[in-house]
Order: C-alpha cells, then structure tokens, then sequence
C-alpha cells in the first residue's frame, strides 16, 4: 500500500515550516510521497479574505518544485463552496482505495481539531503526524493531548520529532504589510512570486 502524506491548509503564502513537517514526515515515517493539498474556502476563516487560490497554488507549486517526493493536489481546492477536512479525507479514502493517508499537521491544529467540524470523522478518517512542539500555560502537555484524543476518539496521532519553525503565514503577511524581510520564512521562489504580484501589500 503506498503511504502518502498530506499536507493540508490556505497556504497563503505556503512557507518554509510546511516544507521542513513534510520532509520530517517523509525521513521519519518513510512515506513515499506528500501532497501539499491547497484549501478551497476554508469554513474557519471566513472573517478573512483568503488570497485567490490561483495564487496560493502557484506559491505551492513553486515552493515544491525540485522534490521529488512532493505533489501538488487540486483534490480540494477544486471543490465549490466550503471545504470540510472530514469530507475531504473521505473523499480522497474512497478514490484512492489502495493509498494510506497520513495527515500532517503542526501541534497548534493539534490543540485547535476539536473546533474543527466534526472532529470525530476527521479523527477517525486518517492517521495523523503532529510536530513535537511543547506550548506553555493555557495548554496541557502535547503528549497529554495525544492521549486523550486517542482515548476520546480512538485517533491514531504519531509525533514529528521536529519542532516547528516559529512562523506563521499570518506573521508573514504581517510583516510584508510592514515591508520587512521575510526571506528566511518562504522559499526565495515564493517570495518573488510575492513581490510580482504585489501580494498582501494592503
């Protein structure tokens, strides 16, 4: 059975910390590939304008380009109206019979995939791989969390024994909005595309 990893999200930009997850979950879990699948509308961020998918396709493509073991996948984006991860992960289970689907995600979703829409189905639709990256204060141990969403919904969640870069694509366009330098967050690819398009500028 090939195992393929996911990459999920807006990606908007898509950066370096996506980057560093995928390849740790394809070194550590010996996945023979990870497709990076761009959000269509996601239903959480509608308090945002999201960036056109055309764009935030062409940064993925571009920020995969040259690793052979990373794909880009329309499966979502291409889908009319808000995307769901529970359908999505259903969906892609039903077309693809013969693959095994890892979900990779940083360990802020981790904490948050209980506000997720139906997380019972999302949880029991595919393994998950979540960065090890402790928070302090309002958050119980990660390994705390993995135990009792496994226990609660019989999740399968393995850790990345990466941390997370420190990053977010809200701090980038953040810091674009300001005109600082974000060249050690996203691929320089990306960070052109950015600049020709005049992208997150207002």
């Amino acid at each position: 059975m090939t195992k393929i990893g996911i990459m999920g999200g807006t990606f908007d930009p898509v950066h370096n910390g996506h980057l560093l997850l995928a390849k740790q979950a394809c070194t550590e879990y010996v996945l023979d590939a990870v497709w990076f699948m761009p959000s269509g509308q996601p239903p959480h961020k509608r308090d945002r304008v999201v960036s056109d998918s055309s764009h935030r396709c062409a940064m993925v493509k571009l920020a995969i380009a040259g690793e052979p073991a990373f794909a880009f996948s329309d499966f979502e984006v291409s889908r009319k109206g808000s995307t769901y991860t529970a359908e999505t992960m259903e969906l892609l289970k039903a077309s693809c019979p013969d693959h095994k689907f890892y979900y990779i995600i940083g360990a802020d979703s981790l904490y948050e995939i209980e506000k997720w829409y139906q997380p019972e189905r999302v949880l029991a639709s595919v393994s998950f791989l979540v960065a090890d990256r402790e928070y302090a204060g309002e958050h119980r141990p990660l390994n705390d969390q993995i135990t009792y969403l496994t226990e609660r919904y019989h999740a399968c969640i393995q850790k990345l024994h990466c941390c997370e870069m420190a990053v977010s694509s809200d701090e980038i366009r953040h810091a674009i909005r300001l005109g600082q330098p974000v060249d050690d967050y996203v691929p320089r690819a990306v960070r052109e595309y950015i600049d020709s398009h005049h992208l997150y500028r207002l």
